[in-house]
């Protein structure tokens, strides 16, 4: 097989934006968590979305939908901001599983379990979030913490709908 040289490949980066290397660093790296918890998150959305049957049928499979787009979002945004403070975002299912507080290892094949552990999901993702909003805020990176705390917010309204559905 012939060996192919597209050139340049992605590096960590120096940045001066007024955020220390150090501070970029730890602040990049609970921004792979976040992205993490988001990618793996967001494939177990979709998941209940495809396979989710019974009596709420259509009203889970709508929701689910909304919010699977919206993560889908947010992984691009979350990856780009890694990438703006001069870091390498993961992107290997390797990494997402050893970072990621939420478990995605089978196929859930019950509604209610399906809605259960995507509630407790995305309370998990949210408290955790939080830490990562308390990094950002240390290194006075007010636009990552400002994005972290938007999702936040989603991952909270998430919960709140699926338990209104499934109720």
């Amino acid at each position: 097989m012939a060996t192919v040289n597209l050139g340049p490949k992605p590096t960590v980066e120096m940045i001066d934006t007024g955020i220390s290397d150090r501070e970029t660093r730890k602040i990049a790296d609970a921004l792979a968590d976040a992205l993490a918890d988001t990618f793996t998150l967001y494939l177990k959305t979709q998941g209940v979305h495809w396979n989710i049957v019974g009596p709420n049928f259509y009203g889970i499979h709508k929701l689910t939908q909304q919010q699977y787009e919206d993560m889908d979002l947010a992984i691009d945004e979350l990856a780009e901001r890694i990438r703006a403070l001069g870091h390498l975002a993961p992107a290997a299912f390797g990494d997402f599983g050893s970072r990621s507080v939420v478990e995605s290892k089978t196929t859930l094949t019950d509604a209610r379990s399906m809605v259960e552990t995507l509630i407790a999901d995305n309370e998990a993702v949210a408290k955790r979030l939080r830490d990562a909003v308390k990094i950002a805020e240390q290194a006075d990176d007010v636009f990552t913490a400002d994005m972290l705390t938007a999702r936040i917010g989603k991952h909270e309204q998430n919960s709140w709908m699926l338990r209104a559905s499934a109720a």
